[in-house]
């Protein structure tokens, strides 16, 4: 093959690489709330059908967004537990967690972001904070609990909503399971040969955060964690200030935490009896 014709082939190959690279950055640039949120619209459950009583409300954010939520009252409760789901499903998929922490002693409080569940409107970043700005103010407004005896929980993404609504109150504790450093860091593991930091719009920059905050923390991860690597959750619980436990557990993102075995249920007991009295 003559040189010049090898020349054209590699600058026309050179050309559509690079204009795939483009392309695949626009879509990204585009589309990454879909790469994000996962929403499910349909209740396929309720407390009810987990033996609880509940009641259904409906939460407002203070842009007007109105949530849906379910709240769960325990008679003997030690204190109320604000549960932050994560980036797929709804409030309806995390029925197990509730039935266990409501069997620990405590009301709980499930909410869904906006565009989830029955709640109104899409989902960004800083909606999420403001949803869960809106599920705070029912419990220390509506239902009358003082902070310290609230526990913020936060499930993979609902961890970086937790923390940041850590920051902007001071609860009794706050527990985040399955979470990431920032959602750069975790989307730098995933697509290795994109410019994500400078693409991503949707940040949830937990590393810069956590050391700011002063309460009681338990970090919980799962061993083989395939979507946020465990050392990716170290490097979140070293960067976090005092007091602060790490509880690792078997399992992988979906299958592993707090849920995996009685042993792990008893040991999240255990920190939040000894923090919220």
């Amino acid at each position: 093959m003559p040189a010049r014709s090898l020349l054209r082939r590699l600058k026309r190959l050179v050309l559509i690489v690079g204009l795939t690279y483009v392309a695949t950055c626009v879509l990204l640039d585009l589309f990454q709330s879909r790469l994000i949120y996962f929403p499910s619209r349909a209740y396929a459950y309720t407390p009810q059908d987990v033996g609880l009583a509940f009641e259904e409300i409906t939460l407002q954010a203070s842009d007007g967004i109105r949530l849906a939520a379910w709240y769960v009252p325990n008679p003997q409760a030690k204190g109320s537990v604000l549960f932050c789901h994560g980036n797929a499903g709804n409030i309806s998929d995390r029925l197990i967690q509730l039935k266990l922490l409501v069997g620990l002693g405590y009301n709980v409080l499930l909410f869904d972001y906006r565009g989830y569940g029955n709640s109104e409107g899409s989902p960004t970043e800083q909606g999420t904070y403001l949803d869960a700005e809106a599920a705070w103010r029912f419990l220390t407004k509506d239902k009358t609990r003082p902070p310290e005896a609230i526990a913020l929980f936060g499930e993979s993404l609902g961890g970086a909503v937790a923390i940041e609504l850590a920051l902007r109150y001071r609860p009794g504790a706050l527990m985040v399971e399955s979470t990431f450093t920032s959602l750069v860091d975790v989307a730098r593991l995933h697509y290795p040969l994109l410019p994500v930091r400078w693409l991503l719009r949707y940040r949830y920059d937990s590393i810069e955060k956590v050391p700011k905050l002063t309460c009681p923390k338990l970090f919980i991860h799962s061993t083989n964690d395939e979507l946020v690597p465990i050392a990716n959750a170290r490097k979140l619980f070293d960067a976090a200030a005092p007091p602060k436990q790490f509880l690792e557990t078997p399992g992988e993102h979906n299958t592993g935490g707090f849920t995996y075995s009685p042993e792990f249920t008893e040991k999240l007991g255990s920190f939040l009896h000894a923090v919220i009295r």
